[in-house]
């Protein structure tokens, strides 16, 4: 099965046409029909010359994916569903704000973290995305905006669909690369956040990455109790060890980290709890620490959990900035559609099941 184009930094490129007998500089080319003019078939390739892009087609596949489905919000929220060759669906979402258009993105097929309240890990990881398909993600939503006709395009990204980033580091980094590579689709580091459940080695490897993107840590709870309770991960990485690679990042980069934490009604979303989170923050860390609530998107498979108060929402805010601790709520998107990730997926696969298992009767 050939490659995916879009999984070549424009190096790698320019050095894999040099090996074939081809000037390094004729990688700008592909490059500039690839992401500035965002050809869809190597037909359109006209600016680059024939022989580049005849190995090209014999080497690598420009299309890896196809849209099995999609979502519209009435907010402009838009989760595609996309089917890959192997048959296995991934989802995409488009999220539309007052300073552009961000898109979150997929880098497994499914997830072995195992959070209990995650519709991402009702289906175990079963392999990871290639760089090329993570980076197709953006180019399908891309193409999508480019046919609307609207000269919109995607500024901002997020790294939080579904599956562990960081448990697909090298693909993952090499998809950074792709996408904000100035010569490319030039979308700034500062407009593009990773978010991790806590590997705490991978998070010391990217403090000391040359990416200098935003990182953002599922917390969900402000102790080891609760967190393993909710989070099995915590049992591998307990709150300790996951500081101290935070203090690592936070010392190495001097960069803003985000705390991510999914407040669950009368689990973790309690005043107390909000003190806890405060006091584990600490003052050190809190100019460069900002804790990012998010108000749960209840999954029927997880019944046991459900959105908390907006009451206790409230409070919880209201405790934590009387700690001197930097919080936002964040805004949602797509209530009225599948907003959880992964539900879309879960039930599209459900759905097969059951019908295969109703023609076999």
């Amino acid at each position: 099965m050939k490659d995916s184009l879009y999984g070549l930094t424009l190096d790698r490129l320019a050095a894999w046409l040099e090996e074939r007998g081809q000037k390094k500089s004729r990688a700008s080319a592909v490059w500039e029909a690839l992401y500035r003019r965002r050809v869809t078939s190597y037909e359109q390739m006209t600016e680059a010359r024939p022989e580049c892009v005849a190995l090209l087609e014999d080497q690598y596949v420009i299309h890896t994916m196809t849209e099995h489905t999609r979502q519209e919000s009435a907010d402009g929220t838009v989760k595609y569903l996309f089917k890959l060759r192997d048959g296995n669906l991934i989802e995409t979402v488009r999220m539309r704000h007052k300073f552009g258009l961000s898109v979150c993105v997929t880098t497994q097929v499914g997830c072995n973290i195992g959070c209990s309240f995650c519709a991402s890990g009702l289906l175990a990881k079963s392999r990871d995305l290639s760089a090329g398909e993570i980076v197709e993600q953006i180019m399908n939503v891309q193409h999508d905006l480019d046919r609307a006709g609207q000269g919109e395009r995607v500024t901002h990204i997020v790294v939080m669909g579904i599956g562990e980033p960081f448990d697909n580091y090298d693909n993952m980094a090499d998809f950074i690369r792709i996408v904000k590579d100035p010569k490319g689709l030039a979308i700034g580091p500062r407009h593009i956040t990773v978010s991790t459940s806590g590997l705490a080695g991978k998070i010391r490897e990217f403090a000391d990455s040359d990416l200098q993107v935003n990182l953002a840590v599922s917390l969900h709870a402000p102790n080891n109790e609760l967190r393993t309770r909710i989070m099995k991960i915590n049992r591998a990485i307990p709150i300790e060890k996951l500081m101290e690679s935070i203090d690592y990042y936070l010392e190495r980069t001097n960069r803003r980290l985000t705390i991510e934490y999914i407040l669950l009604k009368d689990v973790n979303d309690r005043k107390e709890h909000a003190l806890e989170l405060a006091e584990l923050i600490g003052e050190k860390r809190r100019p460069l620490v900002n804790v990012n609530l998010i108000p749960y998107n209840p999954v029927d498979e997880h019944s046991q959990y459900q959105r908390s108060e907006q009451e206790s929402i409230r409070a919880f805010y209201d405790a934590l900035k009387k700690q001197g601790v930097s919080c936002s709520v964040r805004l949602e998107h797509g209530t009225d559609i599948d907003a959880a990730c992964g539900q879309l997926r879960s039930k599209q696969i459900r759905a097969s099941r059951d019908e295969a298992k109703a023609a076999s009767v």
